[in-house]
């Protein structure tokens, strides 16, 4: 090698000592495609979607083959997921994680096919709501798959990631950030798989569910056009939440002596419905701001001028067969309804000022059941508490937008929900008599009365909710194993 290439080496290598370390770099704005919905659109009018509004990374829950058929060919870089329930079978059998390896990424990573970069194996599977129960599986089934990535030859560009929630870490102040003491070791194994595969650290970060879950939370804080209760922390000042859990990451990696590991936000957002605060406007101001914060290469005062790697906004699209065990907003976290229709304006960064509506949309006829206005509607309860009990009537509640249509207007909205759920069978919309199809559109205000979608597939896959989970994935998963060798 020639003295002057060596001089540049010398060079740029003290220019990033300098700079603190951290190369700086343009943050990549994606978004997760969940599924979990009673109106699901076609998988290709959703990566036209995608497509039209230049978002060139996609995070799945799991490896939906009609998601990632629809992925082949568009040059959208993926993350596909394994769910919680597998993970005790992948850690256990290496012919397990070989054959998931071969059925959900070699088969689609060729010349043409769909761009898979990441396996996020599990789901916030250190959750404390869990107690544990995923955890002594998961660096056991990152070894089995790293080794079937080798063996596929695929391990240099697929690379394995674990996403986390964010109380896998606490402290009052960022620069005392920790891991929870029960995690230490098993986040110690982890950095270190994840730092000799090159892989980054995936975290989900929700100043919403900040917000929600604590009265006292200033609500300003939770924003990014600063905040009149900053948290100082020495000669850091944090005007932001999410400058300030991030920073605790970063805290807490740095006491297992990797402070300099590239960071991936899996999941970040805020709900449109559902819960006081999640509205419309709430949504988009704080989308918004944290696009035009992280597309400023700031970073953060532990991290300046070195935002996360990625961003993956939650979520595209909302999901009403969410569980709402969380809270009703669950279902209303897409920044496109349902039908892919934009809900308020945002600019992603990428190209368009504005987002664009899915094209194409195979809707079912313009009509909805309603209570019939000539009816005694003093028995309806049930009827109502039958038809919620099925579909989504989130909306109805406190918070919720259509919360303020009156007794007879919630009547009509369950009716409708629970019609349209129903494909607009007819006999969906008698309810003894009470209910009767109108041509009319009863929306009221910013209560929408849908009309449903021609299905893609009846079937419904039921995803844990923040995090919830069963045992019938694993015994599905174990069955199907088995009939597969």
């Amino acid at each position: 090698m020639s003295r002057l290439p060596r001089t540049l080496l010398y060079l740029v290598f003290v220019v990033i000592l300098l700079s603190g370390s951290f190369p700086v770099g343009e943050s990549a704005i994606g978004v997760n495609w969940g599924t979990i919905s009673f109106h699901r659109l076609k998988p290709s009018t959703v990566v036209d979607l995608l497509k039209d509004n230049k978002i060139k990374k996609v995070k799945l829950f799991d490896a939906d083959p009609d998601a990632l058929t629809a992925l082949v060919g568009s040059g959208i870089e993926v993350m596909v997921g394994i769910p919680n329930e597998m993970l005790a079978v992948l850690s256990s059998s290496t012919d397990a994680s070989d054959l998931w390896v071969r059925q959900n990424v070699s088969r689609y990573v060729v010349k043409g096919g769909a761009d898979i970069r990441y396996v996020a194996v599990g789901n916030e599977p250190f959750l404390t709501s869990y107690s544990g129960q995923f955890q002594s599986f998961v660096v056991p089934a990152l070894l089995n798959l790293q080794q079937s990535l080798v063996k596929a030859n695929l391990a240099g560009y697929v690379k394995l990631v674990v996403p986390c929630n964010a109380d896998a870490y606490e402290s009052s102040l960022p620069s005392q950030g920790a891991f929870r003491p029960e995690l230490t070791q098993i986040m110690t194994q982890l950095v270190s798989f994840l730092n000799s595969n090159g892989s980054p650290f995936v975290v989900n970060i929700y100043p919403f569910l900040s917000l929600y879950g604590h009265s006292d939370f200033p609500q300003d804080y939770a924003f990014f056009e600063g905040s009149t209760h900053p948290v100082t922390d020495g000669s850091n000042v944090y005007y932001n939440a999410f400058d300030g859990n991030f920073d605790t990451l970063v805290s807490a990696l740095n006491k297992l002596g990797y402070g300099q590991m590239p960071i991936v936000i899996g999941e970040v957002g805020w709900p449109t419905d559902g819960a006081f605060g999640a509205n419309l406007s709430a949504a988009r101001f704080f989308n918004q701001g944290l696009i035009n914060h992280v597309l400023s290469n700031k970073g953060t005062p532990l991290r300046p001028r070195v935002p996360p790697v990625d961003i993956y906004l939650f979520s595209l699209l909302d999901e009403g067969a969410k569980s709402v065990l969380p809270g009703n907003f669950e279902r209303h976290w897409g920044i496109f309804s349902f039908d892919g229709q934009a809900k308020y304006a945002l600019n992603l960064g990428l190209g368009n000022r504005l987002l664009k509506n899915a094209k194409n949309v195979e809707y079912l006829p313009s009509r909805w059941c309603v209570a019939d206005p000539s009816k005694d509607l003093t028995n309806v309860a049930n009827h109502m508490r039958i038809a919620c009990s099925v579909a989504d009537c989130t909306t109805l509640d406190y918070g919720g937008s259509c919360n303020g249509i009156g007794a007879k207007g919630n009547i009509s909205y369950a009716f409708n929900s629970y019609y349209q759920l129903q494909m607009q069978n007819a006999q969906s919309c008698d309810f003894d008599g009470l209910g009767m199809v109108t041509f009319l559109d009863p929306s009221v205000g910013d209560c929408r009365f849908l009309v449903g979608v021609t299905d893609h597939k009846k079937s419904i896959a039921f995803r844990p909710t923040h995090r919830r989970t069963t045992i019938w994935t694993s015994i599905l998963w174990w069955v199907w194993f088995f009939l597969m060798l």
